[in-house]
């Protein structure tokens, strides 16, 4: 089974606007990181909204078509149950940190869900490992800088152990070691079954990525190989996509 499923999904902020996303469809198998590209505004923030519930439950607009997340479709679950198939890195981390310590924000989902405290702790090391966060581990994210932040709202989904991972801008505010740290992660919770769909407008950041799904005012582009897209120069330069 597919663990992504988008079919003619079409959604607008309000009823006479335009459409923001505009008839998307592609899946995306376990063990699968699919990049999401394209210039700003092109509907790349919405469509994170749209995998995870908070379009159409948290979100006013119109939403037509299907999105199924581990078979679930969105509109018929809430957003905190899907945050079990579905964690989701916001593009803005200060949106979703709220705790006076990282250790405390990565484990407030799993004392939430009243794991057992040794389990919780297990988590919450693992996350830190994973992403090389120990230096900072009982510092007040909001004095963390933004590529930190982004760290630490990860780790957070990540202590939630989702099948599915969509991260919106995660990569490029970090430095050189970060993304290469980021990038690595991915590959092991990859090699680990997740499914992953990263939105990143820098394509080089992606490469990694096993396909690459490129929008262009709410419409799918392209959809294709990452190599194949980004060894496709000329075609890059007729979107603008790079100079």
């Amino acid at each position: 089974m597919d663990a992504v499923v988008v079919c003619d999904l079409t959604f607008r902020y309000w009823p006479d606007g335009p459409d923001v996303l505009n008839r998307i469809s592609f899946q995306a198998t376990p063990g699968e990181i699919v990049a999401v590209t394209g210039l700003s505004g092109c509907g790349k923030s919405t469509l994170c909204l749209c995998l995870n519930g908070i379009i159409p439950h948290s979100r006013g607009g119109e939403m037509s078509g299907l999105v199924l997340v581990n078979g679930k479709d969105t509109r018929e679950h809430r957003v905190a149950s899907l945050a079990l198939e579905v964690g989701l890195v916001f593009q803005d981390p200060d949106t979703q940190l709220f705790s006076p310590t990282v250790e405390d924000e990565i484990a407030f989902a799993p004392e939430n869900l009243c794991l057992p405290p040794g389990r919780i702790r297990e988590r919450v090391n693992q996350a830190v490992t994973l992403l090389g966060i120990e230096a900072f581990r009982n510092a007040n994210p909001n004095r963390l800088s933004g590529g930190e932040q982004h760290l630490v709202a990860l780790a957070a989904v990540l202590a939630l152990d989702p099948p599915v991972l969509v991260l919106d801008e995660v990569i490029s505010g970090l430095d050189t070691g970060g993304r290469k740290m980021v990038a690595d992660t991915l590959e092991t919770l990859r090699c680990q079954g997740k499914t992953i769909i990263v939105v990143e407008h820098d394509l080089e950041s992606v490469a990694f990525a096993d396909r690459m799904l490129v929008l262009d005012n709410g419409a799918i582009s392209r959809l294709d190989r990452a190599e194949a897209i980004l060894a496709d120069r000329d075609w890059l330069a007729t979107r603008r996509l790079i100079f």
